[in-house]
């Protein structure tokens, strides 16, 4: 899935051009128990409720890809009857009608989505008719296909905050009523993923609002997939594992480390200027790369290789991912300071030589064969000093050449 195949979807989520057919949801509290469930047509909804939840829909398609919303491939077992693949499709393929199946789904993400507190488990189901569109992205009025999908958020349910308010009733301003608020989602889904304007049942696209809780819990054991990283769980692990063995070796680990994505960066940039769309990936000689020159051992850069390639596996995470923009400035801009901070320095000791010489000293540099021809004479009633030029002899004073004319 790319951005452009979501902002397709997204843009459907409105009054106009939504074709939601069906709602489903379960209300859990802390205690995992199921406190209610219900089923809607989404189209009947009241406007107040119909806005709530295309709001709700649409956060679990927002965010960045690859940190916020990532795209799950489902293992081939789970293809096979009883497996996650086939139990989505069924849900998908009943429109969510079918209330066992629902109740399965319920029970299956209770028993492995990892939250402390209320929630409550949207569904959604929608057959999205996609118009064929030309080269030049010019709509023709003709089908390509059904993209028949469900969406899933789930959404923690809060308790208001204590204040006062006024009771209208009563005409009075009192504590006012604490209310249990459902809240943007922290997760969601979409199956089958919609990629290149098309169905994709052998993948599906997973949301979350916080990049660094990803739950792969719930990626494997209610979607059937293989948990994956996001970009901040990805920079959080390459970081650690630098931090963790640089450490063992060099005092001031933090400037390497910022040294060695500094390197990253600057290799992600130059590829971009040759391969557009083609991806740096941080495989063992990128790692090799941009840790040269840095005074480290063969032992440490070896063991870094090593470190990452058992903690990414064969899916080695893209390079930029891994780079922390914001720090990388920061240190740029503290190597600018110290430049700058040496320069004034030494500015500075050349002023203060300077102004160390004695006032009005006039200083000569003279061949040591002219020496002996230096003389002293009171001139105009001033005491000078003399020295005689011969005709193949000059001079230069304060660096100009001297031919008798005034300075």
């Amino acid at each position: 899935m790319n951005k452009k195949d979501i902002l397709e979807l997204k843009r459907r989520f409105k009054k106009d051009a939504c074709t939601f057919t069906r709602l489903c949801g379960c209300y859990v509290d802390a205690d995992r128990n199921k406190v209610t469930t219900f089923g809607e047509t989404f189209l009947n909804l009241e406007d107040e409720e119909f806005y709530k939840y295309l709001e709700i829909a649409k956060k679990v398609m927002s965010g960045t890809i690859g940190n916020n919303i990532l795209e799950l491939e489902f293992p081939t077992a789970e293809e096979a009857p009883g497996g996650r693949q086939q139990f989505l499709m069924g849900l998908r393929e009943s429109a969510l009608k079918n209330d066992d199946l629902m109740d399965t789904f319920y029970d299956l993400v209770i028993e492995n989505y990892s939250y402390v507190g209320n929630y409550l488990i949207l569904v959604f189901h929608d057959a999205y008719d996609v118009i064929t569109k030309t080269t030049d992205n010019n709509k023709l009025d003709e089908s390509e296909e059904v993209y028949e999908y469900v969406l899933c958020a789930i959404c923690p349910v809060e308790l208001t905050k204590a204040g006062l308010g006024y009771h209208k009733d009563k005409n009075i301003i009192a504590p006012r009523i604490r209310d249990w608020v459902v809240s943007v989602p922290e997760t969601g889904f979409l199956f089958p993923a919609f990629s290149d304007r098309s169905s994709d049942v052998n993948a599906m696209g997973y949301y979350v609002k916080d990049a660094k809780k990803a739950q792969p819990a719930f990626m494997q054991e209610v979607l059937g997939c293989e948990a994956k990283r996001t970009a901040a769980e990805e920079k959080k692990t390459f970081h650690g594992i630098l931090k963790d063995v640089i450490s063992e070796e060099v005092e001031d680990a933090k400037t390497v480390i910022l040294d060695i994505q500094q390197d990253l960066n600057d290799m992600v940039e130059e590829h971009k200027n040759v391969f557009e769309n083609e991806p740096v990936l941080l495989t063992p000689p990128a790692i090799r790369e941009a840790m040269a020159e840095k005074g480290l051992s063969e032992e440490v850069i070896s063991k870094v290789e090593e470190i990452c390639e058992e903690a990414f596996g064969d899916t080695p995470p893209l390079a930029e991912n891994l780079i922390d923009s914001k720090a990388l400035q920061t240190h740029a801009a503290a190597k600018k300071a110290n430049v700058l901070a040496l320069e004034v320095e030494s500015l500075k000791q050349k002023l203060e030589e300077k102004e160390a010489l004695p006032e009005k000293e006039v200083i000569l540099q003279v061949s040591a064969e002219k020496l002996p021809a230096i003389q002293t004479e009171f001139i105009n009633g001033k005491k000078c000093i003399v020295i005689p030029l011969e005709e193949d002899e000059h001079a230069t004073i304060n660096g100009k050449h001297w031919n008798n004319a005034p300075f």
